[in-house]
């Protein structure tokens, strides 16, 4: 009995242990600058919805806990980028811009993509001025849904949390301003 009791404690502690500690991946705290990054916060949790956001969990890019996509509800703009993706880097200015306009009207939120260099994207979110939260997809878990070919991908998400997609960046902060508008009914 005291073997089995002995094996048991063990093997929990191993888990504990497992190759991914003390690495990036292991958690933000493990990625410098990631608890500058706005923190991902609590949701509630809901059925999905039929034509709604997949239920599908990631984690959060900087603090907070993992978010499930199929809980959230808008008025949302999800953001699908990555900071290998020079069309990205063009678009940055306007998702943040917008963020600063939509306070109290809309929500942002960020999905790394497919990004092997976390760092860089704690960074990439940091310069940019993308001060609300991001999650991480390592996995393409969100590359069926949300029909991604590559980032950047905007998806527009109403409040009873269905969404309509927009493929490829944005070209001027007219044109997402009026997306939002005509996908959200949100003006800024």
């Amino acid at each position: 009995m005291r073997r089995v009791l002995a094996a048991a404690v063990l093997a929990t502690v191993l888990a504990g242990c497992g190759a991914g500690a003390g690495t990036p991946s292991a958690g933000p705290s493990a990625i410098p600058g990631a608890d500058k990054l706005v923190a991902c916060p609590p949701t509630e949790s809901r059925p999905p919805v039929s034509n709604g956001l997949p239920d599908i969990t990631l984690p959060c890019l900087g603090s907070g806990p993992d978010i499930r996509l199929a809980d959230l509800r808008g008025p949302l703009v999800i953001n699908v980028w990555a900071q290998w993706c020079p069309p990205c880097r063009d678009e940055a200015p306007y998702l943040a811009a917008v963020q600063k306009k939509a306070a109290g009207k809309l929500q942002m939120l960020g999905i790394d993509y497919v990004d092997t260099r976390p760092e860089l994207a704690v960074k990439f979110a940091l310069d940019r001025g993308l001060n609300y939260p991001h999650l991480v997809d390592r996995e393409k878990l969100v590359r069926t849904p949300f029909k991604v070919g590559g980032p950047p991908v905007t998806v527009f998400v109403d409040k009873d949390g269905k969404f309509t997609l927009h493929n490829g960046a944005f070209t001027s902060q007219q044109q997402f301003e009026q997306s939002i508008k005509d996908r959200l009914g949100v003006s800024l």
